[in-house]
Order: C-alpha cells, then sequence, then structure tokens
C-alpha cells in the first residue's frame, strides 16, 4: 500500500496512515546516524513519550489538540489524529493579510490571537510548556462558519510548575512571529493580552520571567 507523504523534514516524515479502520495522521521519526545509536533511541523515545503526555495533558485541560491513538517506540512512529481540513495559523494569518483589507484584516487576526493567547494561558496554567510555540504548530480546523485552534508538535513539551520555562516558551513564540510575521507586530501583544487573563496565578512572575528572557536575548543580538 502507497503512503500519502504530507511533509518531510530534517526530523521525520509525516504520512496519511489507518489504524484499526480509524484514518490517522503518523508521524515518523528519523534514525541520526551522527548521533550514538543508543543516544538517538533515547532522545527519539523521549521525544515521543513527551509528545503523547502533552498531548493527553491538553485534552484533560480542555485544550485542543490530536489524540494519540497509538505509540511505537521501536519504529519510532506515532499514530494521531488528523485534522484533514485544517491548516496552520501561519498559513492562516498570510491568507488573511493578502485577501483582505489592513483594517479587516488586523480584526480577524486579533480574534485569532485572542483565541491563540488564552489557550497559550490555559496551557501555562496547567503547567504545560509546549516547547516549540510558532504559528507553523498551531492548527485553524474550520468548524460549522468558524474554527478551532488546535496545537499540535509537542515533541519538545514538558510539565513544568517553573515560571521560567513559561517565560522562555513566550519569547520563542514573540521571536517566532518577528521572523516569520513581522509586517504584523500587533500579533504578539494580542497574544499577551489574552494570556494575562488565563495564565492564572503566576501572572505577573511569568511576565517578569518573560522579560528577562528577552532583555538576555537583545543584548546577545547586540554583542552578536
Amino acid at each position: 500500500m502507497s503512503l500519502e507523504i504530507l511533509k518531510q523534514g530534517a526530523e521525520g516524515r509525516l504520512y496519511l496512515g489507518n489504524y484499526k479502520g480509524e484514518s490517522c495522521l503518523i508521524k515518523e521519526r528519523f534514525v541520526k546516524k551522527y548521533r550514538h545509536p543508543d543516544l538517538d533511541t533515547q532522545i527519539t523515545r523521549q521525544r515521543m513519550k513527551a509528545e503523547a503526555k502533552a498531548a493527553g495533558r491538553c485534552l484533560a485541560a480542555g485544550i485542543l489538540a490530536p489524540r494519540i491513538l497509538h505509540s511505537d517506540l521501536n519504529t519510532h512512529k506515532l499514530y494521531m489524529e488528523y485534522f484533514e481540513k485544517a491548516q496552520t495559523a501561519k498559513q492562516f494569518i498570510q491568507e488573511t493579510v493578502a485577501g483582505k483589507t489592513e483594517d479587516l484584516a488586523k480584526q480577524t487576526l486579533e480574534d485569532l490571537c485572542t483565541r491563540i493567547g488564552g489557550i497559550i494561558g490555559k496551557m501555562h496554567s496547567n503547567h504545560i510548556i509546549h516547547g516549540d510555540l510558532t504559528t507553523s504548530n498551531i492548527l485553524i480546523n474550520p468548524k460549522d462558519g468558524d474554527y478551532d485552534v488546535v496545537f499540535i508538535d509537542f515533541g519538545l513539551s514538558h510539565y513544568n510548575q517553573a515560571t521560567e520555562d513559561k517565560g522562555v516558551d513566550l519569547y520563542v513564540l514573540e521571536r517566532a512571529l518577528l521572523s516569520t510575521h513581522s509586517e504584523q507586530p500587533y500579533l504578539f501583544e494580542s497574544i499577551l493580552s489574552s494570556y494575562r487573563k488565563e495564565c492564572g496565578k503566576d501572572e505577573e512572575a511569568v511576565l517578569a520571567k518573560f522579560e528577562e528572557v528577552r532583555a538576555r536575548g537583545r543584548k546577545r543580538t547586540m554583542i552578536g
């Protein structure tokens, strides 16, 4: 049976498959030849377990993420729910900017960012650190004339109550937005405003850590 490869990169590939009669997405991680085989196996298994755990924790907290149907540690494959009609937030933002007037695009994207910020806040209030927050790791899934926001790719995620880790998560997202969507500088502020309402009792501490991380990042940029 031929498999339809949807995406392939340095870390692995995504393709359509089937698990117990259900269409699914299969995420296969590649063996890294430059690493010692035992170390490579250990890192790959850690990331697969992290992804499955984080997705489960998100779903338990009412945050949309793919259901993990099966994890095969021996073949380095995760079988997960496939959102057939979804597109990435990156694609959604680019299409919105290209297809609407500036004011309408801003209104649409500020609504999206309000949703994204609230979800990240909820994630952090449940001590789930995503580890790789970018608009490529957020799906926009059409639903009844509206859409759901689904977070994906939890391979670098972990569970941690530390405000530092939450601050770093926000900084990674800010840098990703500045890099990919530099002409929409309002995106991160809209996300942060909504985040503050949902992130829980550690709001001030997390934002203070975020500012610390941001300042260190700017200092490194100036030195570099």
